[in-house]
């Protein structure tokens, strides 16, 4: 492919149509000569169509052979014969060629696509191709000798009979050649229907075991060649994978066969230019009932007289190399193509063909040249879009927390501002109220009933006071002065300002990496302190608090963990939103957490909670934990 776009080189195609067999998406089409024919049909010339011996596997389940002829025709060509005679005369050719050289190892050439593979990829073994040609070609001169100056279109399953029609090397080969779902588009064409054809015989000569070819091993039954096991004279395969490895070991000189007989579809019978969705097995069947019924309807002595009749006629040809083969690479710019596909060792090279190529490194050479991209490497796309999809949900969920981020900045912005403008003017007569509540306590008699309540207004001013500290700690969250510090020490520091509660136990655990990191301690220890407090006041009745650290290159991570009563699931996405708290009327001002918040985000860092406050569903407690970069980054 080059920039997207589907790009066949022709000068390295075969011809086999695999591609066209294995694309869903119908990206590729086989070049028409459905007008070549129209326009030999028109020129007022006798037409000649000769049809491939699989024309049963695509034609029988509609209709009689006969009336296939009539249809043929019907659409104006003067002759209709069977190919298969031609392979008759070839497989003669074949048996004598064996005979005559019984030293000597050939390649079958009668499917023209392997011939077109050894040309391009293995030109060192065209010595060893058969000097013969195909039926196709062989029927076609039969029929020039027969009608001087006749055309002739052959008519098969074929895609690459169409270049070896027009092949230079080849005499006497067809001036067309079209598939079997072309000759359906040319009946459609001229609105054929078959009530409308004159059902009728091929016209000689008729053909004998030659119509067995489309079969794999067909060829050695027409030519009477044995696939003697023992002996082992004889290879036949078929299919790409097939043929392509026994002409690699072919080349290696190993092989003792005498001969080969590679067939590039599955037979003849599995062709690209075939439409019908039959299995193997009933296409083989079908074949093979033809080649029965016309075995009783054939005159021997008449078949006999019309193979010695063309005994004589020129059944060779030639070949021409056409090296296709691509240039080796140096071992190093092969590993790094093979790395960038992801394939770091030979146990990453999984040679599964999905791309075209029989290997990896063979994949890898065309991408060296040019010929192939590392998209066609299936496994690579499969683990590139995973490593796409892993990269775009990390983002997304960086996105989500950067977006979550934002909004809470926003909110925290807001309150800093009101908390700004308004602390000052609260600060002045609180003092007042401060000042004067403490001056009547000083005068009240102690057995007073006005004490209880001017002690609640001093109460309620001193809370009052708080917030307004913590209102004020909200506006003052813009700057962060980093120094290194060991978070050990300032852990002890934080736990030192407070005292522990009676029944608690505090265990501060450190395990890997360095204890030092970059940032504003003071600002920390009102972290920790908030926090641990938090944590005391979960367990009223006793429990263990837990401070632990682990360290890497880049990051600090400090968990506080308590066993107290827990934070119920509703309330976690409200932990750190400003005036939300969980604790009796007059014991918290739900400015802590917001603080701790906008301290650990201004660091660069993160904090998230984990909370379980059903006993039934394990140990209750909550975690905070705190994730500070280990180096102060630039904002």
């Amino acid at each position: 492919t080059t920039s997207a776009w589907l790009l066949v080189r022709a000068e390295r195609c075969i011809g086999c149509g695999n591609c066209i067999r294995v694309c869903t998406q119908k990206a590729k089409r086989i070049v028409s000569t459905v007008k070549e024919v129209e326009e030999l049909l028109g020129s007022g010339q006798p037409v000649a169509a000769i049809l491939a011996p699989s024309f049963p596997v695509e034609f029988q389940a509609e209709m009689d052979f006969r009336v296939l002829v009539g249809m043929v025709r019907k659409l104006g060509f003067s002759l209709v014969a069977e190919v298969a005679f031609g392979a008759d005369l070839v497989a003669e050719q074949y048996r004598q060629l064996m005979i005559l050289n019984p030293r000597a190892q050939y390649i079958a050439t009668t499917c023209p696509a392997v011939v077109g593979f050894v040309e391009r990829y293995h030109p060192e073994l065209i010595p060893n191709l058969s000097p013969i040609v195909s039926p196709m070609v062989a029927m076609s001169r039969v029929l020039r000798v027969l009608h001087p100056g006749i055309k002739v279109v052959f008519v098969g399953p074929c895609v690459a009979k169409k270049a070896e029609a027009c092949d230079p090397d080849i005499e006497g080969a067809p001036d067309v050649a079209i598939t079997f779902r072309e000759l359906r588009k040319l009946a459609q064409r001229n609105d054929l229907r078959i009530e409308d054809c004159v059902p009728g015989d091929f016209d000689p000569p008729h053909p004998n075991l030659g119509s067995l070819f489309p079969v794999t091993r067909g060829f050695l039954q027409a030519a009477s060649i044995p696939e003697d096991l023992v002996a082992n004279e004889v290879v036949a395969t078929d299919g790409i994978e097939g043929f392509t490895s026994v002409l690699e070991e072919f080349a290696t000189g190993t092989m003792d066969a005498r001969l080969v007989e590679l067939l590039s579809c599955n037979g003849c019978i599995a062709g690209p230019g075939l439409s019908t969705q039959e299995t193997l097995f009933k296409r083989r069947a079908r074949v093979s009932h033809y080649a029965r019924f016309r075995a009783t309807m054939l005159d021997t002595e008449l078949w006999q007289r019309n193979v010695d009749r063309f005994q004589s006629l020129d059944l060779t040809r030639k070949f021409t190399p056409n090296d296709q083969r691509l240039e080796p690479m140096s071992p190093a710019e092969l590993h790094a193509i093979m790395q960038r596909m992801g394939k770091y060792s030979e146990a990453h090279e999984l040679n599964c063909g999905a791309c075209g190529y029989h290997t990896c490194r063979e994949h890898a050479l065309a991408i060296g040249r040019g010929f192939a991209e590392s998209e066609m490497c299936l496994p690579f796309v499969i683990d590139d879009n995973l490593n796409t999809i892993r990269k775009l949900s990390h983002a997304n969920e960086k996105l989500a927390s950067t977006q979550e981020t934002l909004m809470h900045s926003e909110r925290l912005a807001s309150m800093g501002q009101l908390a700004a403008g308004v602390a000052h003017e609260i600060n002045n007569p609180l003092g007042v109220v401060l000042m004067y509540t403490h001056l009547l306590l000083d005068e009240c008699e102690k057995t007073s009933p006005l004490r209880d309540d001017l002690q609640m207004i001093a109460e309620q001013a001193n809370r009052c006071k708080r917030i307004v500290a913590g209102l004020l700690d909200f506006a003052r969250q813009n700057k962060v002065a980093h120094n290194l510090n060991d978070i050990r020490e300032v852990i002890q520091t934080s736990l030192a300002n407070l005292p522990v509660p009676p029944g608690v136990t505090v265990e501060t655990l450190h395990t890997d990496g360095s204890p030092m990191v970059e940032l504003d301690r003071d600002q920390m220890i009102q972290v920790f302190v908030n926090l641990v407090g938090n944590a005391f006041d979960a367990m009223p009745e006793g429990g263990r608090l837990q401070i632990a650290t682990r360290a890497d290159d880049q990051w600090l991570i400090i968990e506080v963990k308590d066993t107290g009563i827990g934070i119920p699931r509703d309330n976690l996405n409200k932990m750190f939103e400003p005036f939300f708290t969980t604790k009796l009327m007059g014991k918290g001002t739900g400015l802590g957490l917001p603080v701790v918040y906008g301290i650990v985000k201004l660091h660069r860092g993160d904090i998230s909670v984990e909370s379980n406050p059903d006993p039934e569903a394990g140990p209750r407690g909550t975690t905070f934990r705190v994730k500070l970069p280990r180096a102060a980054r630039a904002h």
